[in-house]
């Protein structure tokens, strides 16, 4: 609740996500790639900032979101040929079209049911 309405937060699911941690300091200075040179490692209730790989001195550095919870659009646009459009973990990516689409059918459905109502208003007038 600590965070609704905020426009970014930078919260680590630590475990299996039941505890939350506020990553303000150093997480806000680290973009999202789908291709990341770094990621997140969790060690003793700590969440570190790994490198992948040798990172060249002033390249960018980026690790994986993989966002798991949220109702609005997370676009990637990291521009890397793995790149899957999304901030959110693949599973999670996977939810979230699925509430799109399940979101989409209901307002046909509202839609053709105005429709068929004016419809037969038009009819009765």
């Amino acid at each position: 609740m600590r965070y609704e309405g905020r426009p970014f937060t930078y919260l680590f699911g630590i475990g299996k996500g039941d505890i939350v941690i506020d990553g303000h300091g150093m997480a806000m200075f680290v973009n999202h790639s789908c291709d990341p040179n770094c990621e997140t490692d969790e060690i003793d209730g700590r969440v570190y900032i790994v490198a992948l790989r040798n990172i060249k001195a002033g390249e960018e550095i980026t690790y994986d979101y993989w966002l798991y919870d949220g109702d609005d659009d997370a676009p990637c646009h990291c521009g890397s040929r793995k790149c899957r459009g999304s901030m959110y973990s693949p599973s999670e990516l996977k939810k979230h079209k699925a509430r799109k689409q399940k979101q989409l059918k209901k307002a046909a459905k509202r839609s053709a049911k105005s429709k068929a109502n004016g419809s037969a208003v038009a009819k009765k007038g």
